[in-house]
């Protein structure tokens, strides 16, 4: 099974890169992060990120995800590599959880080296869920890359551009 990521900051367009992937016929995972913290908000927790279990939370949902995942040809919107970077932007420690999975990860080659890292589109669309400027976006891209980077992957990068032209750089860097 051939396993990708897609990463990159907040409003990079990662989503819609996804449907645009499914759309053409590719499995995809939804990312983590954004169910965790609707779920929380829609049990009264305004900004669950400040949570000390939060990054854990994604972590454990991200692993069901990855586990349930079947097809030759698998797309992630982002992995335990993100929730890493996650930690590290907020300043949360990197949990028991957190580090067993990124072991694993790596001891299983669960997924490909090469990750597509979705480029910022040059502005931001406030959400419940994404209430993060494009100077913090572009600096939790930063703390994205250096993550990826020290537990040895390569970055591909995917310039901002049409849907169709970023689907096209995806398919045109598999390995």
């Amino acid at each position: 099974m051939r396993r990708y990521i897609l990463t990159g900051a907040p409003g990079a367009g990662k989503t819609v890169l996804l449907r645009a992937l499914e759309r053409a016929g590719h499995v995809v995972v939804e990312e983590a992060a954004t169910d965790v913290i609707a779920l929380a908000q829609a049990e009264g927790v305004a900004e669950p990120w400040t949570d000390p279990g939060f990054v854990d939370a994604i972590v454990a949902l991200q692993r069901q995800r990855q586990a349930r995942a079947s097809g030759d040809l698998v797309f992630f919107d982002r992995s335990p590599v993100c929730a890493l970077a996650l930690a590290r932007f907020l300043g949360h420690p990197v949990s028991a959880l957190l580090r067993a999975e990124l072991d694993r990860i790596a001891a299983e080659d669960v997924y490909r080296r090469c990750v597509f890292l979705v480029r910022s589109l040059g502005f931001i669309t406030p959400t419940a869920a994404r209430r993060i400027g494009l100077e913090e976006a572009r600096a939790f891209e930063r703390t994205h890359e250096e993550a990826y980077a020290e537990l040895g992957f390569e970055l591909v990068p995917v310039a901002p551009g049409s849907v169709a032209e970023r689907v096209e750089a995806v398919l045109a860097g598999l390995d």
